[in-house]
């Protein structure tokens, strides 16, 4: 969802997600999500969308169990869904919520797949499919579309 944004300095909730998921990806899985679950703890149930919304797409990354892991992405699209354009491009000019979506059922889609629920997982695939009109032509996209193939090819679709 995120990994194509600039991570601005000006908000301290988004840069601190950012410096987990960077040790995330330097290995530290245990140490980024303790940090991401204090982070979610600090902005709360009812906090900002986009600091909610980022946090819970990151933890899901950092879960060892697939259920625990579709828990977390299904935070993230619960609120990604009371995100508005105009706080995300207060975050990052030129960023719409249609963007998080492909990613976001993508993620889904892999959840399920994972815990053997493949209706599920094609009900998430078709609405990544159906929100791909929304990614640039760049990086970003390209792998985001390559990977909705990819699930595709697994799911049959």
């Amino acid at each position: 969802m995120a990994d194509h944004q600039e991570q601005t300095t000006a908000d301290p909730v988004m840069a601190r997600a950012g410096q987990a998921v960077m040790l995330h990806h330097g290995g530290d899985r245990e140490e980024a999500r303790k940090r991401l679950l204090e982070l979610w703890l600090e902005v709360g149930e009812n906090g900002d969308a986009l600091h909610r919304c980022t946090i819970a797409h990151y933890m899901a990354d950092t879960q060892d169990d697939p259920a625990d892991e579709l828990s977390w992405d299904l935070r993230a699209l619960t609120a990604a869904d009371s995100l508005t354009d105009e706080r995300v491009d207060d975050h990052h000019a030129g960023l719409a919520v249609r963007g998080f979506y492909p990613s976001l059922h993508l993620n889904l889609a892999a959840d399920y797949q994972k815990l053997g629920r493949d209706d599920e997982a094609r009900g998430h695939l078709l609405s990544a499919q159906e929100s791909l009109g929304a990614l640039g032509d760049d990086p970003y996209g390209d792998g985001i579309r390559a990977a909705v193939r990819r699930m595709g090819e697994k799911l049959g679709l």
